[in-house]
């Protein structure tokens, strides 16, 4: 029997399309959309909004959408500190700060939400947690965050999740059939975070074999799925 080797993996990345016109809206999603959108006629004297949702769920993406409309510092929470705020802050007016859950230096927010508030700027928060449910450690910083607007994100229906899944294919550049993601929809993890797992499972092993992403394929990345939530 003559052996074929894997194909060599090139993991050359990929970029995902995070226009608003990519955004996917379904019913867990629409009311943050919908506050996007709406900005800048956002409730004063901030303006700010906190959008909170489960890993995966497009958080990311809408804060990009709205970080292209108002000209947005794009800011981590864990990498924040208060001397660095100037300098990740720059020119701009407002800022989008990336997982709250992950904040260290609760001065370094409060710091940041000052000199936004200064420069008549405003504010995004994407979190895992509603914000006002951290415990901070800074009383002045959770009175601020308890009085921002919060957006939910809920988990995805299986409409949506046929669009995020046929997203995430298109991003890497995979042709996939509309039976193959119908297939995947009704048999994986209902969730955003599998479905980028999956879609990056199926890309490697495509890859990996020289096939196109077919339902045998599925099956099995959904068999690998299934067999390492067990371990």
């Amino acid at each position: 029997m003559t052996m074929v080797p894997s194909q060599l993996i090139f993991d050359l990345g990929h970029r995902p399309a995070l226009d608003r016109s990519d955004f996917l809206v379904s019913a867990c999603n629409a009311d943050a959309a919908a506050w996007i959108d709406r900005w800048p006629d956002w409730p004063a004297p901030l303006r700010g909004l906190a959008i909170v949702g489960p890993a995966g769920c497009g958080k990311t993406h809408l804060g990009a959408v709205w970080r292209k409309a108002s000209g947005a510092a794009a800011l981590n929470a864990a990498a924040l500190t208060v001397a660095g705020v100037p300098e990740a802050l720059g020119e701009a007016s407002s800022a989008v700060v990336d997982d709250l859950t992950e904040l260290r230096v609760p001065q370094a927010l409060l710091h940041l939400y000052n000199t936004v508030a200064e420069r008549g700027g405003s504010v995004l928060i994407l979190s895992r947690a509603a914000p006002a449910r951290l415990d901070v450690g800074l009383p002045d910083l959770a009175s601020r965050l308890a009085t921002l607007p919060v957006a939910t994100v809920g988990g995805p229906d299986e409409v949506l999740l046929a669009g995020v899944l046929a997203k995430h294919f298109a991003d890497r550049q995979v042709a996939v059939r509309e039976e193959v993601v119908a297939y995947l929809v009704t048999r994986m993890e209902r969730s955003f975070a599998a479905a980028d797992r999956l879609v990056d499972r199926l890309d490697r092993l495509s890859l990996a074999e020289g096939r196109r992403v077919d339902r045998a394929l599925a099956k099995r990345a959904l068999a690998e799925e299934d067999s390492d939530r067990g371990e």
